[in-house]
């Protein structure tokens, strides 16, 4: 889509993703070595009793969905800014959905604009366990 195809308030379901233990170890040992989410343990031991995935693997497991529905890909130009927010953990086996919002839209130029994304997220119980905004910037309709 085009930044002039979207509108505030617009939604789309973004399609569910199960966090995969092997994969998400595997993300931990290279880019989250920490405890809670490689020693089985050490989890054990915590409050959560087993290991937690890695929030940004978390994040990026449902941002690849949503690069997978094609919303803005085939006009998407760069990333300005993104956040994501924590609220629950997220455990090996829970699957997660989204919903994401179009919050703003900016028109910067004749051919592009950015558009705030939001993807709230949530696990199989219908817990929040994140949100997250982007400011994707996306080219415009030209001519």
């Amino acid at each position: 889509m085009y930044f002039d195809d979207f509108t505030i308030g617009q939604e789309f379901k973004v399609e569910s993703v199960t966090i995969n233990k092997e994969k998400m170890m595997k993300f931990a040992q290279e880019y989250d070595p920490q405890p809670i989410h490689l020693d089985e343990e050490f989890a054990q031991k915590s409050k959560f009793e087993v290991l937690l995935a890695p929030g940004i693997m978390t994040f990026m497991s449902v941002w690849a969905k949503f690069v997978e529905s094609n919303i803005i890909s085939d006009q998407f130009i760069a990333a300005q800014s993104f956040r994501v927010d924590w609220f629950s953990p997220v455990f090996a086996g829970d699957v997660l959905q989204g919903i994401a919002t179009i919050n703003k839209l900016t028109a910067r130029n004749p051919y592009n604009g950015i558009v705030e994304i939001k993807i709230t997220i949530f696990n199989q119980d219908g817990v929040m366990v994140m949100d997250t905004i982007t400011e994707a910037i996306i080219a415009r309709r030209v001519g």
